[in-house]
């Protein structure tokens, strides 16, 4: 394999298995101003692809270990979202080649011997559009992101968390696993409104996004703001106690935090009430029993006096401690029982 080191130009890799091919065309190719690398084969070309992702290929049909539409087809295989343009080289110019060439993905072909000018314009004119095409493609995900995106904290938003636990459920109920949501609500937002103005308060509402995302940092959980001051965090794989310890994990950041809230009637700072569910999922189910199910355990919590989180099914519990203590002791009378 050889290549030029001139990182600012596009990349063009030559998979022929005539050497005297090979260097005729780095010859052209880098006197218009492209890198080149070399591969003689097939499996070369497959390695060096992965290794270099090249802006186009030149590809030969006929190569010692497969013919040049296997290789195509694997290559393309490789980096699919990319879609790295192919430029077939045939000696045959029948419909036989030219097909097998676009059925493997082949963007374009060129017959044997070809004239360089010729050749030269279809380089630069399938790179333009591959470089065009990669632009459409960031420029879609970037406006995909900001759909889902909550502007002012950054988190996923209600459209982003309700298509995330769509998935999800459906997920853990093939696998049969459980999952776990905790809904979370600002103590007296309103009040903290009132009392420092809504600047504050979205300068409040930051800071705890910030918290909370930190809290919960497994890549298959999601922290979306839910509405309002009210936030949610999806736990896939998560059983009733993993979703506990991340609520009292997220209650006890908050309160470290210290926003001061002069006008609490819980605490003089910023504090949080949580609502807990956790499910396997049936086949058929609705998630929408999900939230039924933390949203009752919010209300719950609210009613325990706030600045604490509600596991569902459990008494209102203010301190992982006392959580945990109780665990044990049952596991230990079951033990003694049985």
């Amino acid at each position: 394999m050889k290549v030029t080191l001139q990182e600012n130009q596009s990349l063009v890799l030559i998979v022929d298995n005539e050497a005297f091919n090979r260097q005729e065309l780095r010859f052209l190719l880098e006197q218009s101003g492209y890198r080149v690398a070399e591969a003689k084969d097939g499996t070369e070309a497959i390695n060096v692809f992965q290794q270099l992702h090249p802006e186009l290929v030149l590809l030969d049909t006929i190569l010692p270990d497969m013919d040049g539409f296997e290789c195509c087809s694997k290559l393309l295989s490789i980096d699919e979202n990319k879609h790295t343009p192919v430029l077939m080289i045939t000696e045959f110019e029948n419909t036989e080649s030219i097909e097998n060439g676009f059925r493997a993905g082949a963007t374009d072909y060129i017959i044997k011997p070809f004239y360089w000018p010729v050749l030269g314009f279809r380089v630069r004119r399938l790179i333009e559009e591959s470089q065009l095409h990669q632009k459409l493609v960031a420029a879609n995900l970037e406006l995909q992101r900001l759909v889902t995106i909550d502007f002012l904290t950054q988190l996923a938003n209600r459209r982003r968390f309700e298509e995330y636990m769509d998935h999800e459920w459906r997920r853990m109920a093939r696998l049969q696993q459980p999952v776990s949501l905790i809904l979370l609500d600002v103590d007296f937002f309103k009040s903290y409104n009132d009392t420092y103005g809504h600047q504050s308060g979205d300068r409040a509402l930051i800071e705890i996004a910030k918290v909370i995302q930190n809290v919960v940092q497994r890549p298959a959980d999601l922290v979306a703001r839910y509405g309002g001051e009210e936030f949610a965090v999806i736990l896939p794989e998560t059983d009733a106690l993993g979703a506990a310890h991340v609520a009292q994990r997220i209650c006890s950041a908050i309160r470290r935090l210290a926003i001061p809230h002069i006008n609490s009637q819980v605490s003089s700072h910023v504090t949080l009430s949580a609502g807990l569910a956790t499910l396997i999922p049936e086949p058929s189910s609705n998630f929408e029993e999900m939230i039924a199910a933390a949203d009752k355990g919010l209300y719950q919590a609210k009613a325990a006096g706030r600045d604490c989180f509600k596991p569902n099914n459990l008494q209102s519990i203010c301190n992982m401690r006392v959580f945990l203590s109780q665990i044990l002791m049952s596991q230990e009378e079951s033990s003694r029982v049985s």
